[in-house]
Parts: C-alpha cells; sequence; structure tokens
C-alpha cells in the first residue's frame, strides 16, 4: 500500500508550504491557548491527513509507512500539537481496526476515521498499568451478547475529542490470553471523562482520563471478534506506532537544529556570532551527525516494515527495529533539544524563544508508546532469545 512517487512527491511539497506558512504562525497561539484553532483541523481533515494511512479502498490515502514517516518529518518540525489531533487516526487508535479487525468493522469504521469525521483514540494505558500492559484492571464481564466495562483509563491522547476508543480489558482470569481489544463509542452510557490534563509540555494537545462504569458494549466489538487477542492487537500496533513517532522526533530536531543554527549566526559576543566559536560549532556539529544517523534508521526501518510486514502477524525482527529507532531517535531528540537549549545560553530558559517549548515538547517522547527502558528489554530479550 502507498501511492506513486509523483503524487506523494506533490503531497509532501504541498504539505511543507502548510507547515511553513500557516502552522508555524499559529505556534504562539496554540501555546498560549493550549488548543488548535478548529478552522486549522478542519483543514487538516480536507487535506486527508487524518486519513492518509487508511487504504484507499476505505476512503483514505493509503500511504506506506515509509510515506507516513516523511510526511511526519515534514509536519513536526512546528509544534507538535498539530500532529497529534490526527496522529491517533492514522496511528494507533484506527491501526488495530485495521490489522486486526473484521472486515465488517473496517468497512463500518475506517472510512469515518479517513474523513476525520470519527477520531479515534487507543486507551490502554491506566493508573497502575502502563509499561506492564498484562497488570489491567479494566475488566469485561460478558453478559448475554455484550460485555460490561468497569475500569478507568489513563493519559488518553484525544480523548476528549473522541468518538470511540479501541479499548483494552481483562475479560478473563486466565494467565495468558486474557486481554480483549474493544472498539468502545465514546457515546455509550457510563462512560465519563476526567478534566483536562496540564502537562509539563505539548500545549494543544489533549489528554485526560476514561472512566467505564458498568459500560455495554456489544460483543461484536472486539476487533477481530475472538476475545483474549488483545494483547498482541496492542503490540502489534505499538510495533507500527513507534516508528511512527521515531520519525516524529527525527522532525522536531531538525526544527531545533535549524532554531539553534539561526541563532547561532545572528548572536553576537566579543564582538562576532557565537557561530564562530568552536565549542558552539561542536554542539551544532553532533547534533546534525545524530540526526542524520536517527533518521537514516527510521528510514531504513520504516522500508523493511513495508517490505516485510505481514498483517495479522508478530514479527520479532521488525519488533526489534521498532524499538531500536524509536529508542535511538527520541533520545537523540533529547540531547539535540538540550544543546538547543545550550547554544541559546539564557535567552534559551526565556518563553520568547522557541527552544524553550521544544525542550519541554520533546520530553515526553521518551515516555509514551513505550519508554526508553521498555524499548531496551524489549531489543535486549530479542537479541538473547533463543530461536
Amino acid at each position: 500500500m502507498s501511492v506513486d512517487q509523483e503524487s506523494f512527491d506533490i503531497l509532501l511539497d504541498s504539505l511543507r508550504r502548510y507547515v511553513r506558512e500557516r502552522l508555524v504562525p499559529l505556534e504562539d497561539y496554540v501555546e498560549d491557548n493550549d488548543e488548535v484553532p478548529n478552522e486549522v483541523v478542519d483543514e487538516m481533515k480536507e487535506m486527508g491527513l487524518f486519513g492518509m494511512t487508511i487504504p484507499e479502498q476505505y476512503g483514505g490515502i493509503g500511504l506506506s509507512l515509509s510515506q507516513e514517516c516523511a510526511v511526519n518529518y515534514e509536519f513536526c518540525q512546528t509544534s507538535l500539537a498539530f500532529r497529534s489531533t490526527f496522529g491517533t487516526n492514522v496511528g494507533i487508535g484506527s491501526q488495530g481496526i485495521l490489522i486486526d479487525g473484521t472486515e465488517e468493522q473496517k468497512q463500518h469504521y475506517l472510512p469515518k476515521v479517513a474523513t476525520g469525521e470519527l477520531v479515534m483514540a487507543f486507551a490502554l494505558t491506566e493508573p497502575e498499568a502502563g509499561s506492564d500492559a498484562q497488570s489491567l484492571k479494566t475488566y469485561g464481564k460478558l453478559d448475554g451478547d455484550h460485555y460490561v466495562l468497569n475500569g478507568t483509563k489513563r493519559f488518553i491522547t484525544n480523548a476528549p475529542r473522541a468518538g470511540a476508543f479501541t479499548l483494552m480489558a481483562r475479560t478473563s482470569d486466565e494467565p495468558r490470553d486474557n486481554i480483549s481489544a474493544f472498539i468502545v463509542p465514546t457515546d455509550l452510557p457510563g462512560i465519563t471523562l476526567g478534566k483536562v490534563d496540564q502537562k509539563m509540555g505539548q500545549r494543544g494537545t489533549q489528554t485526560c482520563d476514561v472512566i467505564l462504569e458498568n459500560v455495554r458494549v456489544p460483543a461484536e466489538n472486539i476487533i477481530g471478534g475472538v476475545p483474549g487477542q488483545g494483547f498482541r492487537t496492542a503490540m502489534k500496533v505499538l510495533d507500527r506506532g513507534r516508528i511512527h513517532l521515531a520519525a516524529v522526533a527525527c522532525g522536531l530536531a531538525q526544527r531545533i537544529l535549524d532554531e539553534s543554527v539561526a541563532y547561532a549566526r545572528d548572536r553576537k559576543q566579543f564582538g562576532k556570532p557565537i557561530g564562530e566559536f568552536q565549542l558552539i560549532q561542536a554542539m551544532l556539529a553532533d547534533s546534525q551527525a545524530e540526526l542524520l544517523a536517527a533518521w537514516a534508521l527510521v528510514r531504513e526501518t520504516a522500508k523493511m516494515y513495508d517490505e516485510k510486514h505481514t498483517p495479522g502477524k508478530k514479527n520479532p525482527e521488525l519488533s526489534l527495529r521498532a524499538s531500536s529507532a524509536k529508542m535511538f531517535a527520541t533520545e537523540m531528540l533529547g540531547r539535540v533539544a538540550d544543546r538547543g537549549v545550550q547554544i541559546h545560553g539564557g535567552s534559551g530558559y526565556m518563553r520568547e524563544y522557541k527552544v524553550e517549548r521544544f525542550y519541554r515538547d520533546a520530553r515526553l517522547l521518551r515516555l509514551y508508546e513505550g519508554t526508553t527502558q521498555i524499548q531496551q528489554i524489549i531489543i535486549g530479550r530479542t537479541l538473547v532469545r533463543e530461536d
């Protein structure tokens, strides 16, 4: 699944202009108001961004993962809140349906996801379960042809905007295959949302708790129609999502590097631009080299995914590569952001300069969809596992 190169080049060029001419001027608005303007959301729907990874047969653009990563690289050279608006639709919110859903589920939900009519969110994390997904407390008890769900989900991106969740819940007390993935419409009785979280960074993104009290969900809403397969679905979704986030990290790192280079050229000390000082050049050089290395890894990993991923099947080699890309790229971003503040000196600590907010925005990428430490565990376990 991919778009022909000529059409994709046109799309990418239009996105570059949109980011530079439309979104960058709105960065202060997003930071000050903690929201993305509704007219911008509507524009992104018109551009097809909510469905860029949905196959054409379901109304989307049908980008390959390599193409999706290229879009992320360009789109994330601005406030990450803009990407977050449609990020769950193209990623973890809808990919479970696309990867493991029944044809009926795909036909019903994906066209609405593609247009942005339906915003999907991914509800896995709980107050006592994040990295340890097997410790979910949310429980679904079978009652006739429905499951009754009770529990609380935490830090759910786009929950305030969502029309449905891809939601993980335990459906049995067995030690294995006890988690199911549900499609849960947000208008079902018994669902309430907590207050919108006040976060360290990424203002304009919206996360909150999702509380389920005796929520009756049709059994047919289990993704794939088979209970007990939810953990596998989640892991397959996260493999793809981690490559997606690695590209996000590279895009933001490029913006921070650009800001740092511009400042180094303009700021004068001791009668000359600070960019002429070798220690400033060294920081810029380290950031450039690490960014190039990370972006090369991301592109190669996405290419491998496009070539070797088999729908519905877990591939340990791809999981290792996805975790490696996510770990390296997000850690790289942290270092580039830190150097960006350092190059700006005291100004880098002031809100007037955008590296301050990008520094805060960058910190989250090392946490969500699997912390750096979880990626290390995945990589290490895969390497020492005996075939």
